[in-house]
């Protein structure tokens, strides 16, 4: 008995020495710095990207069904040579970027939230680098058929997701002919071939989280009158061969392009191209071959523009910190500026020939300017 009752005491002295040294250790004064950066670490970074991606077009601000507001989006190079015209599947585009390149020409670039329901886009044309980072700057798939081969490291990075017609069974899967076009402006893709050469490549197909979004909107119901601004009933980037320019629809709210001497008009629904925002970005280039004349178009850095919308304009900054972020824009408060909800044309305008740029308080004043030239 005398043993068992020895026995139960060491027993219950070597459990109070667990138990109080376990209790110690939860006890124990915590490294509130440490907790707080692994607290930090550990929480999801992406709260604010959710709010964003449910129910809203991350590239017009407007509500959208949510599982195709969290689809990653698409960006398709059109050509805009006179002997591209008429192209199609310009309208449904959210964004269209108009971008110069070689011999004095533009090439377009749309971007699409919803490409679920779009018969023929084209023509479908070749890539050049400077394209594919903004295509980046919208966490977009980018298709193209060929590319400069100054575009080609940037294809090869992994940075880009892309969906090249070069490659035979993309070619086979996304792109059809038209027999009445001569290359290389017969390319054309649909929305099955698009989704057809997605999967075969195995592209994320929705937004990365961390993505919050290009640009920052007005709330529903709300509306962006620009303040210091001047009247712009009529603007024009300012391209020398197909010469755009978009007229302010007052009642509408909208600017409606044209170019080539015509309405800008979508030969899938002969509709003309209208926007609630535009943005002319000026941008430092180089000339990349003296024989071919590629261009190297700045994408990042820091430059000078103007923000049009509901019949205002006003002056802006734009900066671009790397290959990948988003280009910024601020007003001369410094401010990031806000778009209103709708379209927007990006318009890249070399730096020396920002001097070609118009912006007309009158449609009268526009015409005026155009009998001059």
């Amino acid at each position: 008995m005398k043993k068992l009752t020895v026995s139960a005491l060491l027993i219950c002295a070597c459990l109070g020495f667990v138990f109080t040294g376990c209790k110690k250790k939860e006890e124990a004064p915590k490294d509130t710095e440490t907790e707080r950066l692994v607290e930090e670490e550990t929480e999801p970074k992406t709260e604010d990207a959710a709010k964003r991606l449910k129910g809203r077009n991350l590239l017009t601000g407007e509500p959208m069904e949510e599982e195709t507001a969290a689809k990653r989006p698409l960006a398709v190079m059109i050509g805009n040579t006179s002997d591209a015209l008429p192209q199609y599947g310009t309208y449904p585009a959210d964004v269209l970027y108009e971008v110069p390149v070689e011999g004095g020409i533009t090439r377009l670039m749309g971007i699409y939230q919803d490409y679920s329901d779009i018969e023929r886009i084209g023509s479908v044309r070749s890539c050049r680098h400077y394209f594919a980072y903004y295509a980046v700057e919208f966490d977009a798939i980018y298709m193209h058929y060929g590319q400069a081969i100054y575009a080609e490291p940037l294809l090869e990075s992994g940075l880009v997701d892309d969906l090249n017609g070069l490659d035979g069974k993309i070619d086979s899967l996304a792109f059809t002919r038209d027999s009445s076009r001569k290359a290389p402006h017969n390319a054309f893709t649909s929305t099955d071939g698009i989704n057809a050469a997605i999967e075969y490549r195995e592209h994320r197909t929705e937004y990365e989280d961390s993505f919050e979004g290009h640009y920052q909107f007005a709330a529903d119901g709300e509306t962006v009158d620009l303040k210091n601004s001047v009247d712009a009933a009529v603007v024009q980037p300012g391209y020398p061969l197909n010469k755009p320019w978009f007229v302010y629809d007052e009642e509408e709210g909208l600017y409606y392009r044209f170019q080539y001497k015509d309405k800008h008009v979508d030969a899938n629904n002969n509709e003309q191209l209208r926007f609630k925002n535009i943005i002319f970005q000026y941008s430092d280039y180089t000339v990349l071959d003296a024989d071919k004349g590629y261009l190297d178009v700045k994408a990042a850095g820091t430059g000078e523009g103007k923000f049009i919308t509901n019949g205002k304009c006003i002056d802006i900054t734009w900066k671009k910190e790397d290959d990948k972020s988003p280009a910024r824009y601020y007003d001369s408060d410094g401010n990031e500026i806000t778009l209103n909800q709708g379209k927007t044309c990006v318009c890249i305008v070399l730096n020396d020939a920002v001097k070609r740029v118009g912006v007309y308080a009158t449609e009268a004043e526009f015409e005026e300017a155009k009998a001059a030239n």
